[in-house]
């Protein structure tokens, strides 16, 4: 049984989800202010975070970057009353894999709930089957199954979204992806307009990867196109 951890000040829509997961045959743990939901998301084994952003105590933003800084890949959905388009991208350049503007549909809330849950599937799957649970490159060493990077022996700390970037780029040496195919894949929906997203994580992995960030040796530009991991290595 899947376990969902809600983080929203609102109890009435704490209630309307706990209600509808429950139909879904899911466990639901409760949290009604940021601090509370971010003892409970260290604590509890949860399978996705339901996560409001205007929250008291402690704002959702910062609760996602606090559960991201402790390398919780647990998927986080998003939930604001906000328009503003640079919530959405802070949320989603944060950590959140998903993001629902308030008011929003029964119907919209499950859709996006399921296919968080079928992206997570593929991803286990993708990452365990078909290829090496091992990718190695030069210093660079990928352990799949355990989400570990090292290079030259040293770990490297990254993100859900950077490892699963890294991943899907360094399975396929050569191969160049465009910024709405890696959006794509790696956070499951083709989000229009937020293809610098993209840009803004893999700045961040280079920053964290590359010996010299004005000559990157793994990830490389494709000029017109995106990014490609050096086939060369």
């Amino acid at each position: 049984m899947n376990k969902v951890l809600i983080i929203e000040d609102d109890r009435e829509i704490v209630n309307l989800l706990e209600i509808h997961l429950k139909d879904l045959s899911m466990k639901v743990l409760k949290a009604y202010d940021g601090k509370e939901g971010l003892h409970m998301a260290m604590t509890e084994e949860v399978d996705l975070i339901i996560l409001d952003i205007m929250l008291p105590e402690m704002d959702g933003i910062e609760v996602c970057q606090k559960i991201r800084a402790q390398n919780n890949t647990s998927p986080i959905l998003m939930l604001t009353a906000r328009s503003e388009e640079i919530d959405r991208v802070l949320g989603l350049e944060v950590g959140a894999d998903d993001y629902l503007t308030k008011p929003f549909s029964v119907r919209e809330f499950i859709a996006r709930v399921k296919a968080i849950f079928r992206r997570t599937k593929m991803i286990k799957e993708s990452l365990t089957e078909g290829q090496s649970k091992i990718i190695s490159f030069d210093d660079l060493v990928i352990d799949v199954d355990k989400r570990k990077v090292t290079r030259g022996g040293e770990k490297i700390e990254l993100s859900p979204k950077e490892f699963e970037l890294l991943v899907v780029m360094a399975s396929n040496p050569g191969k160049s992806y465009d910024r709405s195919k890696l959006l794509s894949l790696v956070w499951g929906y083709n989000f229009e307009g937020y293809q610098h997203t993209v840009n803004s994580h893999i700045n961040r992995l280079r920053s964290k990867l590359e010996p010299d960030m004005s000559n990157p040796k793994y990830i490389l530009t494709t000029w017109g196109v995106g990014y490609k991991f050096n086939e060369e290595l």
